[in-house]
């Protein structure tokens, strides 16, 4: 009858043996404990303050990987379920054939939040070197990612599958204009949880991840794609098919996977390792590797980092924030030097955090440790403060808000939508500990957020932007039946994460040069150092920070 239908039959019978070892009704009690812990813990915020939770539906994936895809879709993948009891190890880790594999999905928000705003957009069938030789759907879970210039997602790596994982070479690209997989040649090295990030001459670097022969192994070497024997695909038709990595000169050689990556305006990538002594910087042309001062704190496990907005000019500093439950601090580079700026609340791991249209910070999500939400490791039970948001203002002060209904941990992931508000996914040890049926196909669940600016009155429209691409440098119009109302324009780039890995977020401001009528004259960031090429969502925003909905721009070449 064919994998997929035997694979279907494993997934009924393993939900049946489930709902012997941890029932429904745990978990039917259980989301309904949360539900009710949120509106009590909510009723004291003020949503034009705050903002507030909304949709809370079924997806049927876990969401361990998301992205932000240009077309207004979402794109989720992780894995197919192994195991639904939460009191276990819940990814298929050590699984060795079939079971181990991947599956991916499309979520389209214009079609709402049931079973029909998903689509199923499996991954190529491969063969991994597991000695089985059964092919199944890529397990392309715990890999790295990034956006190309065209809007196509590049992912690279997996698991082989075996004790404590192991590293594949797989290399694949998501194209969101048809929603078709594509596989690329082979990586040089194999990468179980890797790091990715799109410099400024639209490359992709591909760093760390645990190699072939298992987990304690993770590869010094880095690779670049496309190779330079091979052009960067700048159009929508320019797919990416059998085409090769290639070797950069200098290695990066973390002690500790997923190390966050980004390309910032002075056109270096700066490599942050989870070590404190383990930070860098890579040049793209020479190859060479230099590197940074000692981060302050100690070791971070997975915690976020974000680009800080700098206005017409691209980031020049990050903010290392979270991955130690004792260390509540925020820890910004500049050039070459560390400061401490202000503490969130608490300390917490496997947070989310992201660039808003307004510039300010927004965090999600968050644990005490990997499957430990402040009640030990493997147990669902959390304490109420990792479910709680945290948003830093424009001065760098933070301030607690409304708490999310599922705790959200390990492998939560979370992105700014187009409309503005902020979906939330991931972790599936929660998901599968608070499923409303274990038995349906529906094994993830999403939550909204609507930011405060939602809750301040009516939003400016943008009406029309340029369909072609937009160059650096150059003016360009946009037009909106609300100029009046317009203050401010933004690029915001769209997301895709995992694992608190976010190497695509990006946000400039505009120069608004002229109104006449209904039509903005606007001026694209300076170079492609400033704003690596690809899509990224316009808003225009109104006195009190409220965005339109975005359109998405594209910048580079044709």
């Amino acid at each position: 009858l064919g994998a997929e239908h035997a694979r279907a039959h494993a997934r009924r019978r393993l939900a049946a043996a489930a709902a012997e070892e941890y029932p429904q009704a745990s978990r039917t009690a259980s989301l309904a404990s949360l539900t009710a812990s949120q509106a009590r813990a909510n009723r004291g915020f003020d949503p034009a303050r705050d903002g507030r939770f909304t949709d809370y539906f079924p997806s049927p994936d876990f969401g361990v990987h998301t992205a932000q895809l240009p077309t207004g879709k979402v794109l989720l993948f992780s894995f197919e379920r192994v195991q639904s009891n939460p009191l276990k190890e819940t990814g298929p880790t050590d699984v060795v054939g079939p079971a181990n594999a991947g599956r991916a999905y499309l979520w389209d928000p214009s079609r709402g939040t049931g079973p029909d705003a998903f689509t199923s957009v499996p991954p190529p069938s491969v063969v991994v070197p597991d000695g089985t030789g059964i092919a199944r759907p890529a397990p392309f879970f715990c890999s790295g990612h990034a956006f190309l210039p065209n809007g196509m997602l590049a992912v690279f790596g997996g698991n082989n599958g075996g004790k404590g994982g192991s590293g594949a070479t797989l290399s694949f690209v998501f194209d969101p204009w048809t929603e078709t997989w594509y596989r690329n040649r082979d990586m040089v090295a194999g990468r179980w949880y890797p790091s990715v990030v799109t410099g400024a001459d639209g490359r992709m670097l591909i760093m760390s991840g645990q190699s072939e022969r298992g987990t304690g192994t993770p590869t010094p070497v880095v690779e670049r794609f496309p190779s330079l024997g091979h052009p960067v695909p700048w159009l929508k038709t320019d797919v990416p098919r059998d085409v090769p990595t290639d070797r950069f000169w200098s290695t990066a050689p973390f002690r500790n996977d997923y190390p966050h990556l980004f390309s910032l305006r002075d056109g270096l990538i700066y490599g942050l390792g989870r070590d404190a002594d383990q930070q860098w910087k890579f040049d793209p042309f020479t190859e060479l590797r230099y590197r940074l001062p000692r981060r302050p704190g100690d070791y971070r496990n997975y915690g976020s980092a974000v680009p800080l907005p700098a206005g017409l000019r691209g980031p020049d500093s990050v903010l290392v924030l979270g991955g130690d439950p004792r260390d509540p601090n925020t820890y910004r580079l500049t050039g070459r030097q560390w400061t401490t700026e202000q503490p969130r609340a608490f300390g917490r791991t496997q947070d989310d955090t992201l660039i808003m249209p307004d510039g300010t910070l927004l965090t999600v999500n968050g644990a005490l440790d990997t499957r430990d939400y402040g009640s030990g490791p493997f147990n669902p039970k959390a304490d109420l403060a990792y479910r709680q948001t945290e948003t830093r203002d424009a001065r760098g002060s933070w301030r607690l808000g409304p708490a999310q209904r599922l705790p959200r941990g390990y492998h939560s992931n979370a992105l700014v939508m187009p409309d503005g508000r902020v979906m939330v996914t991931g972790d599936e040890l929660q998901q599968i500990a608070n499923d409303p049926d274990i038995t349906d196909e529906m094994d993830g669940s999403i939550e909204l957020y609507e930011p405060a600016y939602l809750h301040r009155g009516s939003r400016p429209a943008l009406d029309e932007v340029p369909e072609g691409t937009v160059r650096h440098g150059t003016g360009f119009s946009v037009t909106t039946s609300t100029p009046d109302q317009v203050r401010r324009a933004v690029l915001l780039a769209p997301t895709t994460v995992t694992h608190a890995v976010n190497t695509s977020q990006r946000h400039l401001d505009l120069l608004l040069t002229g109104i006449r009528g209904d039509t903005l004259t606007l001026v694209a960031p300076a170079t492609p150092a400033d704003a690596p090429p690809g899509y990224y969502m316009l808003f225009l925003l109104n006195d009190k920070g409220v965005p339109s909905t975005a359109k998405w721009v594209k910048l580079g070449r044709e």
